[in-house]
């Protein structure tokens, strides 16, 4: 286990507060390599409540929800080519834990496809590094949590975004079994919240109308935020339905597009534009440029940029860690 400490009291099983593990194959569905560190630092949204980062011991705490039961909040970290998933509280029964493996194939993304992008990867000079397992996005157990949380970043300083994402999950989230934390709150209980929660206790200020209006129209079926998942619909019309969304403009659609596994366009704003100027030692550089620059990539064209901008993010050796998104990306474009 990852060296957490656990008191059994007098009275109390083992089984029921000592760790259950479980794992997964840290392999792509065409048998490619999985970086699952880089997998938990793709995006800095990753480090918002109920997840939380452990840069120093490489690890993922998270509480997820589970259909049929309690949330359970789990430690994920690395084992001998599989993710080990230590899962925190009463011991799941088999249908638990199949369902709990499921939503964390999906929150590593394991179940998407890179090899093609791989393959582009590796005749670039640039990218080749990339072909040992990096790209994949960490992803939430819900696109509505991916939304909100995107929507929370939006025109504000990180600071913000933390307190807002926190003050929903301690208020609204339900909590996990063996109260090891909460999850993400449920759209009804996002929709059932007064203006002044939003106000006052999220301090969401005009994002407060939009989370509200959000919950509301997924908890009653009007939207349907989990087909964009599927894989038939175009882009265009992914894309399409998110900036119907309210408080979804440009920067919002393309962030969130890119963690369902959509990378034909290129996220191009205040962050990211100088970043790239940087890296290739220009003052400035026009976005036609940078899109030129990556149309080899074709549907991956977004993915190579981001990866581009982002191999930092994880040190060579002997290097420090640099800023990730909670410290060094802004929020808005």
């Amino acid at each position: 286990m990852f060296g957490l400490a656990f008191v059994v009291k007098p009275g109390v099983a083992a089984w029921q507060i000592l760790p259950m593990q479980l794992t997964l194959p840290l392999e792509g569905p065409a048998g490619e390599p999985v970086d699952l560190w880089r997998t938990l630092v793709s995006h800095g949204v990753a480090d918002l409540p109920p997840m939380h980062v452990d840069e120093d011991d490489k690890l993922l705490r998270a509480t997820i929800p589970i259909a049929g039961g309690r949330p359970r909040t789990v430690v994920v970290g690395e084992g001998a080519g599989v993710a080990v998933v230590e899962v925190l509280g009463p011991k799941l029964g088999v249908r638990g834990r199949e369902r709990l493996l499921a939503v964390m194939r999906r929150v590593l993304n394991l179940d998407e496809d890179l090899s093609e992008f791989y393959e582009v990867a590796a005749g670039d000079s640039d990218l080749a590094w990339a072909a040992a397992g990096a790209g994949r996005m960490l992803r939430s157990p819900t696109v509505f949590e991916d939304v909100v949380k995107t929507i929370c970043t939006t025109n504000c300083a990180w600071s913000a975004t933390v307190r807002m994402t926190t003050a929903l999950v301690e208020h609204l989230g339900e909590q996990s079994a063996g109260g090891h934390g909460r999850a993400f709150p449920a759209p009804p209980a996002m929709a059932k919240a007064s203006e002044a929660f939003y106000r006052d206790t999220v301090r969401a200020g005009y994002r407060g109308a939009y989370l509200r209006a959000l919950a509301a129209s997924v908890s009653s079926g009007a939207v349907d935020l989990e087909a964009l998942l599927d894989s038939e619909l175009p882009d265009t019309e992914v894309e399409e339905r998110l900036r119907a969304l309210p408080g979804v403009g440009p920067y919002a659609a393309a962030h969130v597009m890119m963690l369902l596994g959509r990378y034909s366009s290129l996220v191009l704003d205040s962050w990211t534009r100088p970043k790239y100027a940087g890296l290739v030692r220009k003052k400035k550089v026009g976005d036609s440029t940078i899109v030129r620059r990556f149309r080899r990539y074709g549907r991956y064209a977004g993915l190579a940029f981001w990866l581009f901008l982002t191999r930092d993010w994880v040190p060579e050796p002997a290097e420090e860690a640099p800023a990730r998104l909670s410290t060094g990306e802004p929020g808005s474009g």
